[in-house]
């Protein structure tokens, strides 16, 4: 039963009514071995394991047949927004398909056949050849009828598929609980990323990690899967027809055309967000630009798409104090989204060094390295598109498209592709810088962007939260709570700043309370005088609206998800998981009215010994 969940609003349409396409699978080439969904659904599921896959971006798979599922949970926001009305969640049909026990396909009429992606990717920095959808298969993609948005909706954990590697194609109950909830926090943070419409354990599948878990499996979707890593491996493989092949996929079928790429950008100071944040569009696609000196063909406005959006989604993280944990190539998305969740974390204490993998011994995937990670895991993709990018205004010459790059062009071509992507990496840098600024100017209340603000309001700010040890969000909501006329005495201020103390106080070596309190006080004078710039004493109940609005009053942090992951699995506890979903769909509100000590506490300090928590990327 799942009558504890909560619904959508009136509207959408029922699953049966839901708009469904296969446009990924009858674009792009399938896995030789199975070029058709019927050779695939005539094989023994056995035979459809492990093995190397070439000359091909899918192999069509079925998940595997779930005993006795149990519907757990039901995002009601992503059933809006694919497009489903509500109390469709309680039909034996939407039951069926989230479990992975019922498919599109049949052998009399055909219809839509499941699939798993292959890519490869860089973990750690090293290569590390083939891997690909181990546990995810694919079911179809749906386009909500209001909107016009194309979703693929996905399975994960629903069994072995020839890029499981050494792996079951399973995923644990603990590690699903995590992906559910994240995925739709971020959301209603405004944080791009893939979704997660519903969470099913399956009790009667037992799966071996560090120790025997319970099986689950999350249903979730995106307006695309594809990652770099999907450039990478057909990089590594010569398979250059392919990468132009899927470079025209992206553009026509996941950006919605050429025409709406973005055309070059020349960053120069003192250059307006605006102008950075919309650069020209409505280029036709054989129209070549040119930037300064170098040729800039539609490959290049395809590759700038990526960046730009990857840009402004680590900018994202870096404002709400969001960790991936582990972003190698192959969990960084072309669509600029968060992605495959693993050992992620909200920052507690603000540790710029921080990083919620145990694994990450050098602390590569830190909080203060994921934009340079982002623009590394880039250059990889730019050096798969460097064919593509250098070509210039001859990328479709018959020549060149048939037999590539000829021993005449090699050297253009380079350097072209060099350039083009060093010159992208400064916009990069600038989309990135821009969209940071706009998040934390908002989280802190201003309604306009000074040059000063970086240094005076925003570095300041993180090197006291960093010297005293204090918790990241915590100081965004409970600054939000205060007003510009408990601020106006130095007096005032200090006896303010204990607002932000943790309830055992504050940390830092050699701190006292005095001088905590006197250089919080110092950061909330420069902070006053820019409140009031932008809206007057007159309108300080509104800016305090507007704080609440962008900054949290719950964030699902480790130690929370553990304690519900316990609950669930252990103790039964089926209703814990829906009213944490309710708080991280609606995260700004000061309550919920589902459980008050719950939610005061949840909400509250961090448990002194479960901060900065750390897990493993099985988690």
């Amino acid at each position: 039963m799942v009558s504890h969940l909560s619904t959508g609003s009136a509207g959408g349409v029922s699953l049966s009514d839901l708009p469904k396409s296969n446009v990924f699978t009858s674009k792009l080439p399938a896995d030789p071995a199975f070029e058709t969904p019927e050779a695939s659904h005539k094989a023994p599921r056995e035979t459809l394991g492990p093995r190397m896959v070439r000359g091909a971006l899918f192999t069509y798979v079925r998940p595997e047949p779930a005993e006795a599922p149990e519907l757990l949970g039901v995002s009601s926001t992503a059933m809006k927004d694919l497009g489903l009305k509500a109390g469709e969640e309680k039909t034996a049909e939407l039951q069926a398909l989230v479990a992975g026990n019922s498919i599109l396909w049949n052998e009399e009429s055909g219809g839509i056949y499941p699939w798993a992606q292959c890519y490869g990717g860089w973990q750690f920095g090293s290569w590390a050849g083939q891997l690909g959808d181990g546990r995810a298969i694919s079911l179809f993609e749906s386009t909500n009828p209001d909107t016009n948005t194309r979703y693929e909706l996905q399975l994960k954990g629903a069994g072995r598929t020839p890029y499981s590697r050494f792996a079951d194609g399973k995923a644990v109950l603990r590690s699903s609980i995590r992906e559910y909830v994240v995925s739709e926090a971020l959301n209603a943070l405004g944080v791009p990323t893939t979704r997660a419409l519903s969470l099913t354990l399956l009790p009667k599948s037992k799966v071996l990690r560090e120790r025997l878990e319970p099986g689950a499996i999350v249903a979730r979707f995106a307006e695309s899967w594809l990652r770099i890593g999907t450039f990478d491996l057909l990089r590594v493989r010569g398979e250059r027809e392919l990468i132009r092949q899927l470079s025209t996929y992206i553009a026509e079928e996941v950006f919605g055309g050429w025409e709406k790429l973005p055309a070059a950008v020349n960053i120069k100071e003192g250059q307006t967000s605006t102008e950075i944040d919309n650069p020209p569009r409505g280029i036709p696609q054989d129209t070549i630009q040119t930037h300064q000196d170098v040729d800039e063909n539609r490959f290049t406005r395809l590759y700038r798409e990526i960046v730009r959006r990857n840009a402004k989604t680590v900018a994202a993280w870096q404002a709400y104090g969001f960790m991936n944990g582990v972003l190698n190539t192959d969990n960084t998305s072309i669509y600029g989204l968060s992605l495959d969740y693993g050992p992620f974390a909200f920052m507690d204490n603000f540790d710029p060094s921080y990083t919620p993998n145990h694994d990450d011994h050098m602390l590569r995937y830190s909080y203060k390295n994921q934009p340079s990670i982002i623009w590394w895991n880039l250059v990889r993709l730019g050096e798969s598109l460097g064919e593509l990018l250098g070509a210039g205004n001859r990328v479709d010459e018959e020549g060149f498209v048939k037999d590539g790059v000829n021993e005449e062009m090699e050297a253009e071509v380079i350097k072209r592709a060099e350039t083009i992507i060093e010159r992208t990496g400064e916009e990069f840098k600038a989309v990135f810088l821009n969209e940071y600024k706009r998040l934390m100017g908002s989280r802190l209340g201003l309604k306009t962007g000074k040059e000063s603000d970086f240094q005076e309001l925003f570095s300041e700010m993180l090197d006291t939260l960093e010297a005293l040890e204090l918790d990241f969000n915590h100081f965004f909501r409970r600054l939000s709570g205060l007003s510009v006329s408990q601020l106006e005495t130095e007096e005032q201020r200090k006896e303010a700043a204990s607002v932000f103390y943790h309830v055992d106080g504050f940390g830092g070596i050699g701190e006292t309370d005095d001088s905590a309190r006197t250089r919080i006080a110092k950061w909330l004078d420069s902070w006053r005088t820019r409140v009031l710039e932008d809206w007057g004493a007159e309108n300080d109940a509104e800016r305090q609206a507007a704080m609440k609005a962008v900054n949290p009053n719950f964030v699902p942090r480790g130690w929370i998800l553990d304690e519900i992951i316990e609950r669930v699995e252990r103790k039964g506890d089926r209703e814990i998981l829906d009213r944490v979903m309710q708080m991280s769909l609606n995260p700004f509100q000061d309550s919920w009215g589902l459980n008050t000590a719950e939610e005061e506490r949840f909400c509250g300090d961090v448990p002194k010994y479960k901060r900065a928590m750390m897990c493993s990327c099985s988690s």
